[in-house]
C-alpha cells in the first residue's frame, strides 16, 4: 500500500462539485441544560453564555476538496459563493499550489451544525440554508468549469441531496470527463429517497462508486424492500445484495467500519478505536481518502484501511484538520501490517 500511494502521480486533478456552505459549529456540553435555558430565556428574551462556537468553510464538496488537498493530490473545486465566501474560500486554499478554484457567483449555503454527546458519542444536527446550491444544473457551468470537468482524472459529485438539479448535473459532469473515476455521494437522501432510487438507474453506466453512509445506505434498503444493516455479517449480505440490485460499486462507511461491494465481492474493515474529538466534516475526509486509493490502485481492503485511518486522524484532532499524506503513511506504516 504504502509504495503505490508513493508513487502515485497524477497527470490531471481531481474535480470536486458542487456545494461550499459557511458553517457554524456549535457545541453543547448538556442538551437538556441548553433547552430548559432556552424555554427560560424564550419568556423574556436574553443570552445564553458559555456555548463554544466556530466558523468555517464548509459543505461536502469544499471539504472533501480541502481534504484531497492535504492529501497531495491535485484538486479543482467547482463552486458556488459571493464575494465574501469567495475571499474565504481563496484564502482556505491559499496554501496548496496544487488547487484550482472555479466559484460561480451567487449565494453560499449557510449551516448551523449543532454538536452534542449522546451516550458517549459525539453526534450532530445541521440546520441548513441551501443558498443557490439547491439549484445547480449543468446551465451554471462555464467554458473554463467544463474544460476542467473534461480533463479530469476523477470526477465526485457530492450533497445530491441539497441539489435538485443533482441528476442532471450528475449526468452531466461523467458523460464529459469519458475517461476519469467518477465517485458520488449524495448526502442524506432521506427527504427524496425514491428520487435517488431512480436517479440511480439514471447513472449507472457512468458510475464507478456510490459512497454512502449508514443512514443513507439504510434508506436505499428500504427503498428495494431490504431489512437495515445491523451487524457485520448482516452488513455484508445486504451491502452485496444492495450493489447487485443497483449494478454500482457501493462503498459505505459507519461508525464501526466499512465496507465494500461490486456486487460480487465483500469486503469489511474495522474502525480504529480512536477518543473523537470533532465529527463535523468527517465522511467527507473518508471520501477524499477512498478515492485517493482508487486512484492509486489499492485492492478494497487496503483503501478501506487507508479511507478508516485518514477519517480516524480526522475526527481525533481537535480543530477538525484533515491529516497531510506523510501523516496517513505513518499512521499506516505504524496501524496496519
Amino acid at each position: 500500500m504504502l509504495e503505490k500511494l508513493q508513487n502515485l502521480k497524477l497527470t490531471n486533478s481531481v474535480v470536486v462539485l458542487n456545494d461550499f456552505f459557511l458553517d457554524r459549529i456549535i457545541r453543547i456540553p448538556n442538551l437538556n441544560d441548553l433547552y430548559t435555558q432556552i424555554l427560560e430565556k424564550s419568556k423574556l428574551g436574553g443570552s445564553i453564555r458559555g456555548i463554544s462556537q466556530t466558523d468555517l468553510k464548509g459543505g461536502n464538496a469544499t471539504n472533501v476538496a480541502y481534504a484531497l488537498a492535504r492529501l497531495g493530490c491535485p484538486v479543482s473545486l467547482i463552486t458556488i459563493a459571493d464575494k465574501t465566501c469567495s475571499h474565504m474560500l481563496k484564502e482556505t486554499f491559499s496554501e496548496f499550489s496544487n488547487a484550482s478554484l472555479f466559484i460561480i457567483d451567487g449565494k453560499p449555503g449557510r449551516t448551523t451544525s449543532l454538536e452534542f454527546n449522546n451516550a458517549g458519542n459525539i453526534v450532530n444536527i445541521m440546520i441548513s440554508d441551501l443558498g443557490d446550491n439547491e439549484n445547480f444544473g449543468p446551465e451554471k457551468l462555464r467554458m473554463e468549469e467544463k474544460n476542467a470537468i473534461k480533463n479530469a482524472d476523477a470526477v465526485i459529485v457530492t450533497n445530491w441531496a441539497s441539489n435538485i438539479k443533482g441528476t442532471e448535473l450528475s449526468q452531466f459532469a461523467f458523460s464529459q470527463s469519458t475517461s476519469a473515476f467518477h465517485f458520488l455521494d449524495p448526502a442524506d437522501i432521506q427527504t427524496r429517497p425514491k428520487e435517488f432510487k431512480d436517479a440511480l438507474t439514471k447513472l449507472v453506466d457512468d458510475l464507478d462508486s456510490l459512497c454512502i453512509n449508514e443512514n443513507e445506505c439504510n434508506v436505499l434498503l428500504k427503498q428495494v424492500g431490504l431489512d437495515v444493516i445491523s451487524g457485520e455479517n448482516e452488513t455484508r449480505k445486504l451491502v452485496l445484495e444492495l450493489s447487485k440490485r443497483f449494478s454500482i460499486s457501493i462503498d459505505l462507511h459507519t461508525s464501526t467500519g466499512s465496507y465494500w461491494s461490486n456486487g460480487k465481492e465483500v469486503e469489511f474493515v474495522k474502525s480504529f478505536q480512536v477518543q473523537p474529538k470533532f465529527v463535523t466534516g468527517a465522511g467527507d475526509v473518508w471520501d477524499a481518502a477512498n478515492l485517493l486509493g482508487y486512484l492509486a490502485n489499492l485492492n478494497p481492503l487496503e483503501r478501506l484501511g487507508l479511507a478508516n485511518a485518514t477519517a480516524s486522524l480526522y475526527v481525533s484532532n481537535s480543530l477538525g484538520i484533515p491529516p497531510t499524506i506523510d501523516e496517513v503513511l505513518s499512521f499506516v506504516e505504524d496501524n496496519i501490517q
